[in-house]
């Protein structure tokens, strides 16, 4: 979507896509990604999830990236602590202790910039794009994490219902974005146990990619 559009989102605090807690998902399949203590997650368009203070709790390396400023000033706010901040490039970083945000475009975050990471979380960055920036994202991520094994969540619904974001990404376009590179392995696929936008008839999926290289 647009930047001005996020912006207008926060702005307005129109925040039905941010959980007033952990994600339960995150809880029941994070074991799954086999971390060593102290890996370094990546989480794509992180907003201030409050998934970011639970990771950081387990002792875990935090690095996210999110287009609105705001949402990175009220998560360091609201974990309690005071960022460096400094510009890299047309990105802007927030860092404090094991915990780093880019602020601005995913597409101008670099591997250079970035570093190696050890995994991939995203629990909302490949839904909330609309196609044709999904396909790029999809091409753009694994390159930037150097494949690094991923916990990615979908979401399933007759588009013609509800309007997105979140948008409907199904099985046969997770496959077509990333089943080449990575091996698909279905964790979870079960209906919301909150209405999306009034919306109900809506089957969240939990995916786990590992690379193939």
């Amino acid at each position: 979507m647009e930047k001005e559009y996020w912006i207008n989102k926060w702005q307005n605090k129109e925040l039905g896509f941010h959980q007033p807690s952990v994600n339960p998902l995150l809880g029941s399949h994070f074991s799954t990604l086999a971390l060593e203590e102290g890996a370094r997650i990546f989480i794509p368009l992180c907003g201030k999830t409050l998934d970011i203070g639970w990771l950081l709790s387990l002792g875990y390396q935090v690095v996210g990236i999110e287009m609105v400023e705001s949402a990175v000033i009220q998560l360091f706010e609201e974990l309690q602590v005071t960022p460096d901040i400094k510009a890299i490039g047309k990105l802007k970083c927030y860092r404090a202790g094991e915990l780093e945000i880019y602020v601005g475009d995913i597409f101008d975050l670099t591997l250079d910039i970035l570093g190696d990471v050890d995994a991939v979380y995203d629990r909302a960055a490949l839904v909330a794009l609309p196609d044709p920036i999904r396909q790029r994202y999809a091409s753009h991520l694994p390159v930037l994490t150097q494949h690094a094994k991923q916990l990615l969540i979908s979401f399933v619904y007759d588009q013609s219902k509800m309007a997105g974001p979140p948008f409907s990404v199904d099985d046969a376009e997770i496959k077509g974005h990333y089943g080449v590179a990575y091996t698909l392995t279905l964790l979870a696929d079960d209906k919301v146990k909150e209405p999306v936008k009034g919306n109900k008839d809506i089957l969240e999926k939990v995916w786990l990619l590992t690379s193939n290289n």
